[in-house]
């Protein structure tokens, strides 16, 4: 899995713009604080600077960048204090989102669930590098949301989220037992594809709050 996100082909060049450049900012690529050249960005992903400027405001909104007058564009700090305001939107949204997954979820979604568990269970987190457990992370999530069917429900989830991965990003290998934090993604997604709704509504609450407490042990 190379990207977060596997862009489709009929997107315009803002659109993929967006989607690299957030997949850079998410995986620390584009250190937080950084000053972003959108000149250099440009060249590096083959597409125009006006694309890459438009991507950048879309950033902005995300939280993931900053602009100031007369300095330029920067990757915003990831700031530890953030996580209480961060996961007091994610533990009512992620649950919601898991029930509706369950409730709703279409057969294409649960054939990918029923396959990231078994993908999941034969995996050993402990020999992947920090980028690959970040990935498989942040797809779980995704197909969550996606599973919920509730497009502005996604949106919201998935800009939340990209918030607490850069948090995750930065104190991952001060974790003992991170294998454990990403292994809580089986037993919820088993719960999503068998309909459990209530069980995947708790299992989703029990993540939050355990990756919340896991972040503030480190600080």
């Amino acid at each position: 899995m190379t990207a977060i996100e596997e862009q489709p082909a009929n997107l315009s060049m803002a659109e993929k713009a967006y989607l690299a450049i957030r997949d850079k900012l998410i995986m620390l690529d584009i250190p937080p604080m950084a000053p972003i050249d959108d000149a250099a960005l440009a060249r590096s992903l083959e597409i125009g600077r006006t694309p890459v400027r438009e991507a950048l405001k879309r950033l902005e909104i995300d939280r993931l960048v900053v602009s100031y007058p007369r300095r330029g564009t920067f990757a915003t700090a990831v700031d530890i204090t953030d996580l209480a305001s961060i996961s007091d939107l994610r533990v009512h949204l992620e649950p919601l989102a898991a029930r509706r997954a369950a409730e709703v979820a279409g057969d294409d979604d649960r054939a990918e669930i029923s396959s990231l568990v078994d993908r999941l269970d034969g995996m050993d987190f402990r020999s992947m590098v920090r980028d690959e457990i970040m990935r498989w992370d942040l797809h779980v999530h995704r197909t969550i949301y996606r599973a919920a069917g509730n497009p502005h429900l996604e949106d919201t989830l998935i800009r939340y989220d990209n918030l607490a991965t850069r948090i995750f990003c930065v104190f991952l290998d001060r974790m003992q037992d991170f294998d454990s934090h990403v292994m809580e993604h089986s037993a919820l997604l088993r719960a999503i594809g068998a309909q459990r709704a209530d069980k995947a509504e708790q299992l989703a609450r029990e993540h939050v709050l355990n990756f919340d407490k896991a972040m503030r042990s480190l600080v």
